[in-house]
């Protein structure tokens, strides 16, 4: 299980690493209320699929997150309620939701995908009218973020890497010895991340800056930093969307370290 995140200055970063034997609520929750417990917190969004008990423990654990249905997984899992002769047919009309420029067009045309597959194919639109809220929730952030957050294909990538150094190993002793190559290959890639180019640009994180903070109200577009952020860097501004405070994400069994501030989507691995 792996959790990534974009900082306040649009780098990704690695937030956690854990190892359970199947996917189940209990491993998920567990290992987000680890997350917590080094100090997350303020997550706006999380990107994966729809694992039940994954739902369940981001509700339990991450109280007013936003939820993202991951759309490559929810394509295939559209793709099974109709014939497979139909599926070179299905699969481009339901992307052209993806293909629009703002929210407002995204519903729209959300709206014709499913009025065009009534008719034909009506196990397929019942699906997408239950799963609209989620597939759709990326369409109420700033529209430069959409190909970031609307899928789980970057994680993806990293799966996939992680999964090339593990197979020479084959099998693995025991869990610890798991964890310390994947966090060996995961600390390589956070400090490459580092001084990559950014994933999210700073004019359009800036787009995602809400006007009010805790405790303050205003009508206007001043930002409104409370009085004990005056001495806090502007890189570690908490007034961002996205943000988390969270112990240094290489450190992965450590508990005490000093907290961060920073932005955080996480992503299921």
């Amino acid at each position: 299980m792996i959790a990534t995140g974009v900082n306040v200055d649009g780098h990704r970063e690695i937030l956690g690493l854990d190892c359970f034997t199947t996917e189940h609520g209990a491993g998920w929750t567990a290992f987000l209320r680890g997350l917590v417990a080094r100090g997350l917190s303020g997550v706006a969004l999380v990107v994966c699929d729809a694992h039940e008990g994954l739902k369940n423990a981001i509700a339990a654990t991450l109280s007013g997150a936003t939820w993202q249905r991951c759309r490559t997984h929810a394509m295939k899992n559209l793709l099974t309620q109709v014939p497979k002769s139909a599926q070179a047919m299905v699969a481009p009309l339901v992307r052209t939701v993806f293909a629009q420029s703002d929210a407002t067009q995204v519903k729209a045309q959300f709206t014709r995908v499913v009025d065009q597959l009534e008719s034909q194919f009506p196990a397929a639109a019942s699906f997408l009218v239950d799963a609209e809220p989620d597939p759709l929730a990326f369409s109420t952030f700033p529209t430069e973020h959409w190909k970031q957050i609307w899928s789980n294909n970057p994680q993806e990538r990293l799966n996939k890497e992680l999964r090339r150094r593990t197979d020479v190993v084959g099998i693995f002793p025991n869990r610890a010895a798991l964890i310390r190559l994947c966090g060996a290959v995961l600390a390589e890639q956070h400090d490459e991340w580092g001084v990559a180019r950014r994933y999210m640009s700073a004019e359009s994180l800036a787009k995602a800056r809400p006007n009010v903070i805790t405790g303050a109200i205003t009508t206007d577009s001043k930002e409104v930093v409370p009085a004990e952020l005056k001495s806090v860097s502007r890189t570690h501004a908490t007034w961002l969307t996205w943000w988390s405070s969270y112990t240094t994400p290489l450190d992965l069994t450590d508990q005490g370290n000093p907290k961060r501030e920073d932005l955080a989507i996480v992503r299921r691995a």
